[in-house]
């Protein structure tokens, strides 16, 4: 069995990082069995190389290796581009075909991106891994296959799991052994390390002196979290290689090269998925916080009937204590809502011969016209965002109440009471 330090120099893996030995020595302990192995880490931090090292210590190294990016062939394609399509099979069918498996009969094939698998193809897949069977695209006849399988993902699998967009059972079968690859951002020491390997690679390939950092640049470069980990920073060494006049690289010349996130340290005030609550234009959510609006009003039409009716407002904060923490907040504190009670506390009621009543009589009747004419507006609106609600949610009610902030038994009650 070869060393790690030999397997780094064959396969020009540059760093010393513990978590990195560990994978490199994982890959050349399962290479001489046919056990199905999982590749997982973010993308770009070089995941393809461990099947490479995998399939060259196997005893299947003198057969066929192939690598198949899953994420890159259309989902329309993708079965007969793995397990090959029968004459007539589907249009432009036009002769048979072998696929990656039938031409790899013996050896090893790499899937990466695996997570991007349609569900249609991950039970062809299964069946593969079971017992070696597949079929071709268009045919009834079952063929044999005998190869090893080696995946790799940048997604969490078991997100992907929990989401049904991954068969449970396909993840198990293929990660009976699991090698985890690093990011960058863990490898402090190997960072300038590699840099400086492409920085060489790349002075030798453009013919030019080879960059060099000073040592602010060092500082910055091992700051910095490396989101596209090896790729991207092979990417930079080779634009500042090309672009740069000076050899000897500042850390204000390294900074112009790196991308600046905007926002990436604040934290999101939105999230990226919409939920079930979530209104569809400005409009409903105008009418929705009208009907807020509206409850606010006649909580508070009820707390004024009875400073009006006790004339005490220590009684009348005691008795309604839920009322006033609704309409003010729970964060709010006594002092607070006694001043709120003073400001609503009417003054002593006068005299019953200082009324006129024809006077009042008109003034109440004013005041009743304009709170019917509020109330049928907002009852249309009312009963045009519950229909609305309701032929969203396909008539469900409990989902309905919820995306309108009410109970489910206030909305059948609405329900009834509009006819709807």
């Amino acid at each position: 069995m070869e060393n790690i330090q030999s397997i780094k120099q064959r396969f020009e893996i540059i760093g010393q990082d513990p978590k990195l030995n560990r994978a490199i020595e994982k890959a050349i302990q399962v290479a001489p069995t046919d056990i199905s192995v999982l590749v997982t880490g973010e993308s770009g931090v070089g995941k393809e190389s461990i099947p490479k090292i995998i399939h060259s210590l196997s005893h299947r190294k003198h057969a066929k290796y192939i690598a198949v990016n899953c994420g890159a062939i259309p989902e329309g394609t993708i079965d007969s581009e793995l397990f090959g399509h029968e004459k007539g099979a589907f249009t432009g069918a036009t002769q048979t075909r072998s696929g990656y498996f039938e031409v790899a009969d013996g050896g090893t094939i790499f899937l990466d991106e695996v997570g991007e698998l349609p569900l249609t193809t991950q039970v062809r897949l299964l069946r593969v891994l079971e017992n070696g069977e597949f079929l071709k695209v268009g045919s009834s006849q079952v063929q044999k296959t005998d190869v090893r399988i080696v995946a790799a993902t940048n997604v969490n699998m078991f997100d992907a799991i929990k989401k049904e967009k991954f068969r449970e059972d396909l993840y198990y079968r293929l990660s009976t052994v699991e090698i985890n690859i690093p990011p960058l951002r863990e490898r402090k020491d190997d960072i300038h390390l590699l840099f400086r390997k492409f920085a060489s690679d790349f002075g030798q390939k453009y013919k030019m002196p080879t960059i060099r950092l000073e040592d602010d640049a060092i500082e910055l470069l091992l700051k910095f979290r490396w989101p596209g980990n090896i790729r991207q920073l092979r990417n930079i060494a080779e634009q500042i290689s090309v672009l740069e006049e000076k050899r000897s690289i500042s850390a204000a010349t390294l900074n112009s090269y790196l991308p600046h996130y905007v926002g990436s340290n604040l934290p999101a005030v939105v999230s990226s998925t919409s939920s079930k609550s979530d209104f569809s234009n400005e409009r409903e959510i105008l009418y929705k916080v009208l009907f807020d609006m509206k409850g606010d009003l006649n909580d508070l039409k009820k707390l004024t009937m009875e400073l009006l009716k006790n004339n005490d407002s220590q009684k009348v904060q005691k008795e309604n204590e839920n009322l006033i923490r609704k309409i003010y907040g729970e964060d709010d504190d006594i002092e607070q809502q006694d001043a709120s009670l003073e400001v609503l506390q009417l003054p002593e009621p006068p005299l019953e011969r200082t009324f006129k009543p024809t006077v009042q009589e008109d003034k109440y009747h004013f005041a009743e016209e304009i709170q019917e004419e509020e109330t049928l507006s907002l009852q249309e609106k009312e009963i045009e965002l519950i229909k609305k609600s309701l032929e969203r949610n396909k008539g469900k009610r409990k989902a309905a109440a919820s995306e309108l902030g009410i109970s489910e038994r206030t909305l059948y009650r609405k329900i009834k009471q509009y006819d709807l």
